[in-house]
């Protein structure tokens, strides 16, 4: 593809990012996000390797930059290092793939970067991604088959086809240009026959409540008393005939749940409504592992039956950087970089993402911000889960950038694994989304709310549950390296037709 005018080529980057932001929650304005990766596809494969750096970081740079401001509310320091970083890592991939690599090479060089960013750093940060952005479009089906990351190439193997339109695909690049959009028509139309799972048969009548209260506050300007006052209230408008209750995240903090009192106020309302209440626990670790030596917190699921009694608690897994832990605290405090108020980390769970809820089944469990984790709703799956649970709590934040991508994940990963999901939060937005993505329910910001409806128990598994990310990413990682192999072989047959140089006479 040519070069495009400097006058030009840089705002074409900047405005595609920002329209690729645009695509995401809370805009959501989908279409955007196809139409921001073609401004990058059309600009962005110039012929030198220091433009294509610099007009992908441009656009990179735009497209998190506004898409993950919540980052500020979380660790002021880490939002700049953490859009640089990405957009270095986009940058890497514009600069490894040669300008008139086909269409869905290039594609999946960007993508291969968006599966890395599901792992690393600190365990991935998911968040801004393209896939959410087209939890509201018609790529959402694509995640039954490859979960966010076969729609993630979808979006930008469909911009750099329409950017290779608009510019005029040359002779050699026409047919690979055609085979990238067939591939994409394809994926869109097999998702819709694609194994989705089966009902159970069973159906549950659920209430998910939500105690409201103002946002952007923690737990050192609202005593978690008054959160679990709050929720007890709202549970206290539910009548019988409900079988199933889920509150949200951190609503209790105790040192040890199981001798609380709050406990107690828990199971008379269990026994009242005559149904088992799933909450959010924040506990010592010492107390919940009956470990003294150890020092930190757990973030539990437990499920409180009707009788009083405890199933066995689900600990959270994948824990936030810089929110329930601080990766490298003695590092960054030894030069001088200002750690975020959490005096002690998470402890980690290791168990299966289930709990057992007596007279109703198995639920998968994603705490927070594991929902943004496509392999946490699977494991549950895989362990047997019915239904997925995501209690969470985005009081913290201010704003709804992260809590309407969260709602958007949690679409993808209801269609991920043909679950239906219950989404609880103390100040919103809790929601109840069916198993193809639909959202029936959602409160609004900082309301006080129970949501109602009768959602069915699943079983079965859709292709993404079967198979899991790791084929995908083979996939894409070949796709993105496959220029570089096939010059590779070209090289090779090159020497071996001209045979070794002669020496050199002197």
């Amino acid at each position: 593809m040519n070069d495009r005018s400097a006058t030009t080529a840089y705002p074409i980057a900047v405005l595609a990012g920002l329209a690729t932001a645009a695509s995401l929650p809370p805009w959501g304005w989908w279409p955007l996000g196809i139409a921001g990766t073609a401004g990058l596809a059309y600009v962005g494969r110039a012929t030198s390797r220091r433009r294509r750096a610099g007009l992908t970081a441009a656009w990179t740079v735009a497209w998190f930059a506004p898409a993950c401001a919540w980052m500020v509310m979380l660790t002021a320091a880490g939002y700049p290092v953490a859009i640089g970083l990405f957009a270095l890592m986009h940058v890497a991939a514009a600069v490894a793939v040669p300008p008139n690599a086909p269409v869905w090479s290039w594609a999946a060089a960007h993508t291969a970067v968006e599966a890395l960013r599901l792992t690393w750093p600190f365990g991935g940060v998911p968040l801004a991604s393209l896939g959410i952005a087209q939890a509201s479009g018609p790529l959402l089906d694509v995640a039954r088959i490859g979960g966010v990351l076969a729609i993630t190439w979808c979006v930008f193997a469909l911009g750099g086809v329409i950017a290779s339109m608009a510019a005029g695909p040359s002779p050699t690049q026409r047919p690979m240009t055609t085979l990238t959009a067939a591939v994409v028509g394809a994926l869109v139309m097999s998702a819709s026959a694609a194994p989705r799972g089966t009902d159970t048969g069973d159906v549950v009548r659920v209430a998910v409540v939500q105690g409201g209260g103002a946002q952007g506050t923690t737990a050192l300007d609202v005593p978690a008393s008054e959160v679990t006052a709050a929720h007890l209230d709202a549970t206290a408008t539910i009548d019988r005939g409900v079988e199933l209750v889920v509150w949200p995240e951190n609503t209790i903090d105790v040192d040890d749940f199981r001798s609380s009192a709050v406990r107690t106020s828990i199971a008379i309302e269990a026994a009242r409504i005559g149904a088992p209440i799933t909450v959010g626990v924040t506990e010592e670790a010492a107390a919940h592992f009956g470990d003294p030596t150890l020092n930190g917190f757990v973030n539990a699921q437990y499920v409180v039956a009707p009788d009083g009694s405890l199933t066995s608690p689900y600990v959270k897994v994948i824990r936030v950087p810089f929110g329930e832990y601080v990766p490298l605290r003695d590092t960054l405090s030894s030069i001088g970089v200002e750690v975020p108020l959490i005096p002690r980390d998470a402890v980690a769970g290791r168990g299966p993402a289930v709990v057992e809820i007596e007279g109703v089944g198995t639920a998968a469990v994603a705490i927070s911000w594991e929902i943004f984790f496509g392999q946490r709703a699977r494991d549950g799956v895989l362990a047997g889960g019915e239904v997925l649970v995501n209690p969470t709590n985005g009081s913290s934040y201010t704003w709804t950038i992260l809590q309407t991508q969260q709602v958007a994940s949690s679409r993808l990963r209801a269609v991920e694994t043909g679950r239906w999901v219950l989404q609880a939060a103390p100040t919103g937005f809790s929601a109840i989304i069916d198993n193809d993505g639909r959202v029936l329910a959602r409160t609004g910001i900082s309301e006080t709310a129970v949501l109602r409806d009768d959602i069915e128990l699943r079983h079965g598994h859709t292709l993404y549950t079967r198979l899991g990310d790791g084929p995908i990413v083979a996939i894409i990682v070949l796709a993105a390296l496959a220029p570089a192999i096939a010059a590779a072989f070209r090289a090779a047959a090159a020497l071996r037709v001209r045979g070794p140089r002669s020496p050199a006479r002197r």
